[in-house]
Order: structure tokens, then C-alpha cells, then sequence
């Protein structure tokens, strides 16, 4: 993969929490425009990893460059403006209960721009459309499935327009059909939009119908990085270990 066509390229990585050594050296690129995910067992860092993409977590060592960028080394402000390129769809959706659906999507624009109310209006309605909640949008959370907080929080996620989307393990707790569901909307809106996707995961195999590229996170390193096809018939221990659910093996087990 060319550095040319990486919109995030994560070099030499490194990140500890006293001492516990999370990263250890992670280096990939995320191609400009598709869907990479990365994936692991529960535990292995894929969350810590995901949080340094946008300077959430900032390295003990390595640097992480989007579009040709250091934002290891950026200033506060810098950083601020950078993160405006991101939306996240948290793992719980992190939606806050005390507004509507509707205010929930409507926030980021009331905060960051100076859009008129009517113009807000009508973005926050168009992207709970696209999907699929229409007419939900005076609802609260609370009165909300699982996989509808999911979308309202991936509606929530796009409706700045961002280069950039990062999805922390966006089908936990859903079960398999809301599941397919969930995945199914991020390749949609994913192709819709063309924005770069980083997803983080354990659910396999589905996940691998949305990815264009799969990375494993094993042992605080990455393991193995190809096209999707290719990485499932990689014949790479950790990859096989990880695939077919063995305790047994290189991967080590938490």
C-alpha cells in the first residue's frame, strides 16, 4: 500500500499504562477511501490503538500522520481542527440521555458552526434518514432498541461530513441480525459518502463483508495486514489461531 494513497499512515507505535505494555510497535497504513478493520481478541489493545487514530491517546513512542501530518506533535489548536476531519460511533453510542435523537445529531453542528437553525434542521433530518429513522428524531435514547442507538449515533457521526470515521466495536451487544444490520449500514453509508473507515472488531466473519482491508492486533504488535480475501486465506498462525478460536497457539490468550 502506497504512502500516497494512505490517508493515516500509524508508524512504530508504542503505548504503555504503567506497566502494562498495550502497544509495541504497531505500524499500517488506512487506505484514502476504505473500509480497513482491525481486529483481535478482547483485550489486545484494538481500543487503545483506535483512540491514538485522532489523538485521543497520544504515544510513548511513534508517530501517527494524517494526510502526510504529525498529529502527534500538533498544538491544542491544531489538534481541535484535526479532529473536526473525524466522526467516532462509540461502542455504546454514548448518546446523551437528556436530549432527543434529533438534538443528539443536531449537536456537533449547535457547537461547531455557525449553521442557522433551519439549515441544521434540515442536516440532522437528512442523516437520520440515511439511516433509517425517520420520524425518530423526537424520540429519546432511552425509549430506543440497541441497534437504533447504533444508527442514531452513526447519524450523529456523519453528520459533519468527516473524511474519517472510526467504529469501536459498533455491533456490540446487538445480536446477529441487528448485527448484519449495523454492518450492512456502515458499507452503505460508508459508499454514500466515501469516507475513510476504520472499524475495530472481534466479530467474525461478518465483519469481513464490509472491509476492503483486515489487520490483527496480537501480542501488542500487527501480526498480519492484507485485503480481506487475502487475509482469510493467510495461512499465518496467529490469523488461523484467531479465525477458528483456539486458546492454543501464538496469539496470547488474556
Amino acid at each position: 500500500m502506497s504512502a500516497a494513497r494512505a490517508m493515516i499512515r500509524v508508524v512504530d507505535l508504542y503505548k504503555s499504562f504503567g506497566k502494562q505494555q498495550v502497544l509495541k510497535g504497531v505500524t499500517m497504513e488506512f487506505t484514502k477511501g476504505k473500509i480497513t478493520t482491525i481486529v483481535g481478541t478482547s483485550g489486545c489493545g484494538k481500543t487503545v490503538l483506535l483512540k491514538h487514530l485522532n489523538a485521543l491517546l497520544l504515544p510513548d513512542r511513534g508517530q501517527v500522520f494524517i494526510d502526510s501530518v504529525d498529529i502527534t506533535r500538533l498544538k491544542q489548536k491544531d489538534l481541535y481542527e484535526m479532529r473536526g476531519r473525524f466522526g467516532v460511533l462509540f461502542q455504546g453510542a454514548a448518546l446523551l440521555d437528556s436530549m432527543t435523537v434529533f438534538d443528539n445529531v443536531a449537536f456537533p453542528l449547535r457547537e461547531k458552526t455557525t449553521m442557522a437553525e433551519a439549515e441544521i434542521r434540515k442536516k440532522a433530518d437528512e442523516r437520520l434518514d440515511q439511516v433509517g429513522l425517520e420520524g425518530m428524531g423526537h424520540k429519546y435514547p432511552a425509549e430506543l432498541s440497541g441497534g437504533m442507538r447504533k444508527r442514531a449515533g452513526l447519524a450523529r457521526a456523519l453528520v459533519m461530513d468527516p473524511e474519517i470515521v472510526l467504529f469501536d466495536e459498533p455491533t456490540t451487544g446487538l445480536d446477529p441480525v441487528l448485527a448484519t444490520g449495523i454492518h450492512q449500514l456502515i458499507a452503505r453509508t460508508q459508499q454514500t459518502f466515501g469516507f475513510t473507515g476504520v472499524v475495530v472488531s472481534h466479530t467474525i466473519p461478518q465483519v469481513f463483508e464490509i472491509s476492503d482491508y483486515v489487520a490483527i492486533l496480537a501480542n501488542g504488535v500487527i501480526e498480519e495486514f492484507k485485503p480481506t480475501k487475502e487475509f482469510q486465506s493467510s495461512q499465518n498462525p496467529v490469523v488461523q489461531q484467531f479465525i477458528q478460536g483456539q486458546t492454543e497457539g501464538p496469539i496470547q490468550v488474556l
